[in-house]
């Protein structure tokens, strides 16, 4: 075969890309595994080279390999990092359970670039990998890759919506509308009510979150093949976590346990569960914003979200409400993708879990999707709607539910009766209430202003 070379691993010979740096194992992956062309995520494979990295600096203070050794290897991942290295890690995602795959494939390629670098050989077995094993370091590598992207990703990014949240509700607190439950009227909110209960919930995402960071920093490498440490250094585990932590400035420390790291993926789908609910939470948030800018004529039209597109091939001006609707859609995927860690994170079979590489696919899928769509959510809806005045003091005005603030001074029938009389007859409730008690128009404004019944109490 043309541009290729002969590469050999255990079993055996086999043609490898002349230019590919990668080795044997990689190519057999390559061939075994054509089934989606998708690549494991690139935060993975930065997490992954990362790792090489400590664990060759730990490897050389624990004198498991030469100084020499390690300082080729740190310098070929640090190339890595440097440049485009997806191109050297085609490996499919759904290839073997444990990763081993993917662990090989760094391996061989860390491996030719550090040989390269040093001028004699550097084994992909027994020094890059070494004190390590598919099955500690792909799980180290899943924390890693996950606990980075949240801290470097999607936290920063709720932090920040969060920030616009409540800018924009100092901006509107001054608007008063009719409130909703069960898509039905209710008593009058404030604007600025309605967005610090969206600021609420993220806040509240954040802290579940940041709860579940210290699990996540908390690696199973030191436990090689089944959680017993053989073949790695009693001093490995922990230099490995001081080294990462330096190289990511994150701190990251060896598990407690590392039979429940290997064997188990648990904290993976604590953390999938509660990307699950950030979802829910923009998504409630988005649906709360298309609602109130639906129409403008035949729908609620109390807010218009800023138009960024036209909406149709077909209607012309018709503007749709394009970043909410990205955002469901978002969360949707965000939901699916916690059903796939779920019965993922089953398959720990006795001593290895033997899904990762999906796991850690959908979990950084997930963090991904929603730091991006969280900044647009914030910046491209929330940020900058406009507020239709007129339309919340129209449906204020005719709101018939306001009558509940009379309860305790009429009792719950009478109101109930004034109630449906202002529906049957389209009529403003302070005329209808006027007509049928005591009260004064004077107490009856006094009584049914909605800013005052925004305050709540009696």
């Amino acid at each position: 075969m043309s541009n290729t070379r002969i590469e050999r691993d255990s079993m055996g010979e086999l043609h490898v890309p002349e230019a590919a740096l990668y080795g044997a194992q990689t190519q057999r992956a390559v061939n075994n595994f054509p089934i989606s062309h998708l690549r494991m995520p690139s935060q993975f494979i930065r997490a992954l080279v990362l790792a090489k990295a400590a664990a060759a600096k730990a490897n050389v203070e624990l004198e498991q390999i030469s100084a020499a050794q390690g300082e080729a290897i740190v310098k070929a991942c640090e190339q890595l990092l440097a440049g485009d290295y997806m191109q050297h890690f085609p490996v499919d995602i759904y290839q073997t359970g444990s990763g081993t795959s993917s662990n090989m494939n760094a391996n061989e390629v860390i491996a030719t670039l550090a040989t390269r670098l040093l001028g004699e050989a550097v084994n992909p077995n027994d020094h890059v990998n070494c004190g390590q094993s598919s099955n500690d370091i792909i799980p180290t590598t899943l924390h890693v890759s996950a606990a980075l992207a949240l801290h470097e990703q999607l936290l920063p990014a709720l932090e920040h919506l969060v920030e616009v949240i409540e800018r924009k509700s100092e901006q509107v607190h001054h608007h008063v509308k009719t409130g909703r439950t069960h898509l039905m009227d209710a008593m009058p909110v404030r604007m600025s009510q309605v967005l610090n209960g969206w600021a609420a919930q993220i806040k509240a995402n954040i802290g579940h979150l940041q709860s579940l960071q210290p699990a996540l920093q908390s690696l199973a490498q030191g436990g090689t093949a089944v959680g017993t440490g053989i073949n790695a250094h009693p001093q490995f585990a922990a230099r490995f976590s001081t080294q990462l932590s330096a190289l990511t400035q994150v701190q990251f420390k060896p598990g407690q346990d590392l039979f429940a790291l290997i064997g188990s993926q648990d904290t993976a789908v604590a953390v999938s569960g509660q990307l699950k609910g950030t979802a829910v939470s923009l998504m409630k948030i988005a649906n709360d914003l298309r609602w109130m800018n639906s129409g403008p004529l035949a729908g609620l039209g109390e807010i218009e979200l800023e138009a960024l597109q036209p909406g149709s091939s077909i209607m012309p001006g018709k503007v749709n409400p394009v970043i909410p609707e990205a955002t469901a859609m978002v969360a949707a995927q965000v939901i699916g993708n916690d059903a796939t860690i779920t019965v993922a994170g089953q398959s720990g079979n006795f001593e290895l879990n033997v899904m990762l590489p999906i796991i850690a696919q959908n979990l950084l899928s997930s963090i991904e999707l929603l730091a991006n769509v969280s900044r647009l959510l914030g910046d491209k809806a929330i940020a900058t709607f406009k507020v239709n005045e007129a339309k919340l003091q129209e449906a204020l005005a005719r709101n018939p539910i306001l009558v509940t603030a009379l309860n305790p001074i009429i009792g719950y029938q009478k109101a109930a009766q004034i109630a449906k009389q202002a529906y049957k007859e389209g009529r403003p409730i302070i005329d209808v209430a006027l007509e049928n008690t005591d009260l004064s128009r004077d107490q009856l404004t006094t009584l049914l202003d909605p800013e005052k019944l925004t305050a709540g109490g009696i």
